[in-house]
């Protein structure tokens, strides 16, 4: 606003106003959907109007760096301290972003609420992964993507119902401190123990697992695989001492990346559809739930390779084809976008279980915690993919649907890991692993016992 001066009509007509102020008596906003939101309560006007994308950038920041931290830091500590640590920053960041006073304080809150986030999710995939048989293992990695649909669903419903920021705030909150009751209870993975050489402690653990699930173990079995198990030392200097590793973890890395990109260059978008912002975040988050499910049963029919390629390639072609479409055709393009998330949702499960597979158990968690680097680096990048529209509204599109042909090309030079045993060695991992075949009942539980901790 210009500042006031005490002139009359006239020579303000003459030598004009130039000096302008901020707003000296706050702001008055019109009616919106909201009770309440960061705008309104922190006034992210005129000079400060960048300031919500600014939150979102800030929260993939956090999510950037809780992949770096927790990933590989998870090899040195274990699985469970870096599960249960993120658990705890996420209800303490929660409840204060709830409180903010200010936009900064709010956005601290954000980073390290993203940070905790982005460790918390890879930490507990693999700790659950490695706890799972062949047969069973992608159940963990889907299954938590599939709850992370379900959440959006909730937070569609939530903010629906309850039009106040602070106030949905507390109520995640409140589902938070209830994880973070039980999260003391889940075990260390055995196989990490077993790796690290802590052989007491890894037997201990089996030994409870057998007996929940009322199996019996030969008295000698547990003696004998320690003892032909090898420690290897892990973290980054291990993973990249192998070209066949580093391949591995460039094509996966490259696929995350460009799936992420397109994920969340259409969800940022979710209110430029021309439908009900709630509606769209509905129905975003129920399209994910069938993708999770039948991820699991697909993987396990017909392999991960040929799942992923079909997913990414499907994807881009769901999302090109809204280019031959008006910008007016609301319902046709908000149908072709959410199957084209849904492919890319898919495609991310997937991801999820290959990584684990591909890389042995003394740099799994490395690995998964280097391809998230990849996978938020795209989430990143989405706000400003989205902001050449302002050239043409097809380049953002086009780029990231571009890219998810192109990995799905790359895939193409990955192995397949349906149905064979997770590698606890490099040697292992660059493909001397035993797959899993019909044998006598006595011969898969003696396999299963010498590969993997499922009892």
């Amino acid at each position: 606003m210009f500042v006031p001066v005490d002139w009359n009509i006239s020579d303000i007509r003459e030598y004009g106003l130039n000096e302008t102020t901020g707003c000296q008596n706050g702001w008055v906003y019109r009616n919106t959907m909201y009770d309440a939101t960061i705008v309104t309560d922190f006034d992210l006007v005129c000079d400060k109007s960048n300031m919500a994308e600014v939150t979102q950038t800030v929260l993939m920041t956090g999510l950037l760096a809780g992949s770096f931290i927790f990933g590989p830091t998870a090899e040195s500590y274990g699985r469970r301290r870096t599960t249960q640590l993120p658990v705890v920053l996420l209800l303490i960041f929660c409840i204060v972003a709830g409180v903010s006073p200010n936009v900064y304080v709010y956005i601290v809150s954000q980073f390290i609420v993203g940070a905790a986030l982005g460790g918390y999710r890879i930490n507990a995939t693999v700790l659950a992964t490695e706890w799972i048989g062949i047969t069973k293992r992608s159940f963990a990695s889907c299954m938590s993507q599939m709850f992370g649909g379900l959440g959006q669903c909730a937070m569609a419903g939530l903010v629906y119902v309850i039009r106040d920021w602070r106030t949905a705030q507390y109520v995640m909150a409140g589902a938070q401190a209830v994880i973070s009751v039980y999260i003391w209870w889940i075990p260390e993975s055995a196989r990490w123990l077993l790796g690290q050489g802590r052989i007491e402690e890894g037997n201990k653990l089996i030994r409870k697992v057998a007996a929940i699930n009322k199996q019996k173990i030969p008295d000698n079995l547990l003696d004998k695989v320690t003892d032909e198990r090898p420690i290897e030392s892990g973290g980054i200097k291990a993973l990249f001492a192998s070209a066949v590793l580093i391949k591995y973890l460039f094509i996966i890395s490259f696929v995350w990346f460009s799936l992420n990109l397109g994920y969340f260059s259409l969800v940022l978008n979710v209110g430029k559809f021309g439908l009900n912002i709630f509606l769209v975040q509905f129905l975003f988050g129920i399209t994910e739930i069938p993708a999770h499910l039948l991820c699991i049963w697909v993987l396990e029919l017909v392999g991960r390779k040929i799942t992923l390629i079909s997913t990414l390639v499907t994807a881009g072609v769901f999302c090109l084809l809204t280019l031959a479409f008006p910008q007016d055709s609301a319902i046709l393009i908000t149908a072709l976008v959410t199957t084209g998330k849904f492919f890319l949702n898919w495609a991310g499960s997937v991801c999820m279980v290959y990584i684990q597979e591909l890389f042995p158990t003394s740099i799994r968690q490395t690995a998964v915690g280097l391809g998230s680097i990849a996978y938020r680096v795209g989430g990143l990048l989405a706000p400003m993919l989205n902001m050449l529209a302002i050239y043409h509204w097809s380049i953002p599109i086009t780029v990231f649907s571009s890219l998810t042909l192109i990995s799905g090309a790359l895939v193409f030079f990955l192995p397949e890991t349906r149905r064979i045993e997770l590698p606890d060695t490099t040697m292992e991992a660059k493909g001397n692993r035993n797959v899993t075949t019909e044998k006598t009942e006595s011969d898969t539980n003696m396999a299963e016992l010498r590969k993997s901790t499922k009892l």
